[in-house]
């Protein structure tokens, strides 16, 4: 299938702004690809159709008529059913909120309608995006669209497959402990992590914390550098915004590989990742990592990671769900119950040695990154697993303590509030998608985003390397 769908943001607003494709059209391309796809992947849930179509007749007048055309005009969006989005049902993929129609729109939606977006639909979560798994109680489970009988990854694989399948352009994803990182992964697309903060956010419900980010998802890095700039920006209502010029991401240009100083760590020297991914890693090292001015393997400093990111993440349950388990206890799924009842049953202590350890390992990870302009490590720890499990139980015959213990990959990144890409690159041992993580300095996202700009452009012109499409075909009614 080609379709206008399949174009990439940045090709499709370029064609809306020079009058050879419509919003109108492309909008309609995106719904027939949901009808035609969705039914088999099940990554777009909530329908706002009829809306988006009035808004892509707005689009194409506007156009006809000369206006001055925004960033995202005409663009189709997918928001993730965590965020409010005003008229349109959001369930948090939990039963308590099933008939939740928010009044208003919260910051970053209101400011992607306001670039041009078009929101088109919801995209599946795990229920308040607790899992590794995008499945709950009230829209079922999303698969893989490279294999239906495998997980999409959680917590926004309802995005990354709706991505993967070319449903839409654009999509928002959130990240805690690699929510946006794993399911690009496993459907081969990309996504950002932003520098903390630099998305700022009203609803945040610890606002001091590295914890939780919104992000940009997308098929290319050029299309999370424009969906960001729409997304960016600085607003005294979240405590970690900063100030910044959102308008930088728009056009990125590829770096020089050349002058970039690069570590790679197959582990971060603490996380559990499988064998054959640590192989296929290297052999996907192999045929880049000559392009930089230096490339040495140096794991960061992150003693402790695991054991610190457990205990916050217990906090943070606490704060987010003891009000729904309080009341609600019986409509909870698994994983929220054992996240929030881990959190209930830490201390103070445990709370205080996870606060003074984390200031240490970020403080460590500074002066790591004084020698490295970028870290590269494995996107996933295995490959996309069954659809039926909730996470990987072990890896490499090692039992993992739970199911956080199989994310280490990414949650411990997410300590250091750094900016991280997850970049496509070729396929695993199993034939299903494999990507890196590209991390930067904090606060240095659009060179970051360059640099991975420059790593795709190679791996798209090797087979080995380039993006996978899924067979489209095998998933259309």
């Amino acid at each position: 299938m080609t379709e206008p769908c399949d174009l990439s943001a940045v090709d499709a607003r370029r064609l809306i702004g020079r009058k050879r494709l419509s919003a109108i059209e492309l909008v309609e391309s995106c719904i027939a690809r949901i009808e035609r796809v969705n039914p088999a992947v099940n990554a777009v849930v909530a329908r706002d159709y009829e809306r988006a179509r009035d808004a892509a007749r707005a689009a194409t007048d506007a156009v006809m008529r000369g206006d001055d055309l925004p960033a995202l005009h005409g663009l189709p969006i997918g928001i993730k059913d965590m965020n409010h989005t005003a008229g349109l049902t959001t369930t948090y993929g939990s039963p308590i909120y099933r008939d939740f129609v928010p009044e208003t729109d919260e910051r970053f939606v209101a400011a992607l309608r306001l670039a041009g977006g078009i929101i088109l639909a919801k995209t599946n979560t795990p229920e308040f995006a607790a899992g590794g798994n995008t499945s709950n109680k009230v829209y079922g489970a999303t698969r893989n669209p490279f294999d239906l009988a495998r997980t999409s990854g959680g917590s926004s694989g309802g995005s990354a497959a709706a991505l993967a399948t070319g449903m839409m352009p654009l999509c928002s994803g959130s990240d805690t402990g690699g929510s946006l990182r794993r399911p690009a992964t496993y459907c081969g697309v990309a996504a950002l992590r932003p520098s903390i903060g630099l998305i700022a956010s009203d609803r945040r419900t610890v606002p001091l914390t590295t914890f939780s980010t919104l992000g940009p998802m997308a098929r290319t890095v050029a299309d999370l550098g424009l969906m960001l700039s729409a997304m960016a920006g600085e607003d005294t209502i979240d405590p970690m915004s900063f100030p910044h010029d959102p308008a930088q991401f728009r056009d990125i240009a590829p770096a020089d590989l050349s002058r970039v100083r690069v570590a790679v760590s197959e582990d971060l020297g603490f996380a559990p990742v499988q064998k054959a991914i640590r192989k296929t890693f290297r052999e996907t090292l192999a045929q880049y990592g000559s392009t930089f001015a230096r490339c040495d393997d140096h794991d960061p400093p992150m003693e402790n990671a695991a054991d610190i990111f457990w205990i916050l993440r217990g906090l943070q349950f606490v704060a987010t769900q003891k009000g729904h388990y309080d009341s609600h206890r019986g409509d909870l799924g698994a994983n929220v119950l054992f996240n929030t009842e881990a959190g209930l049953a830490m201390n103070m202590e445990q709370a205080g040695w996870a606060h003074k350890e984390h200031g240490a390992l970020y403080r460590r990870f500074q002066a790591y990154f004084e020698q490295y302009d970028i870290l590269i490590c494995p996107g996933v720890p295995v490959p996309a697993f069954p659809l039926d499990q909730p996470a990987p139980s072990e890896i490499d015959g090692v039992k993992m303590a739970h199911y956080i213990s199989a994310s280490a990959i990414t949650a411990g990144l997410t300590l250091t509030g750094h900016p991280v890409v997850a970049l496509p690159c070729g396929l695993d041992h199993t034939g299903a998608p494999f990507g890196i993580q590209v991390v930067g300095r904090k606060h240095r996202d659009r060179f970051t985003l360059s640099v991975a700009m420059a790593l795709e452009q190679i791996f798209s012109a090797s087979p080995a390397l380039a993006r996978p499409v899924p067979d489209l075909e095998s998933l259309a009614r």
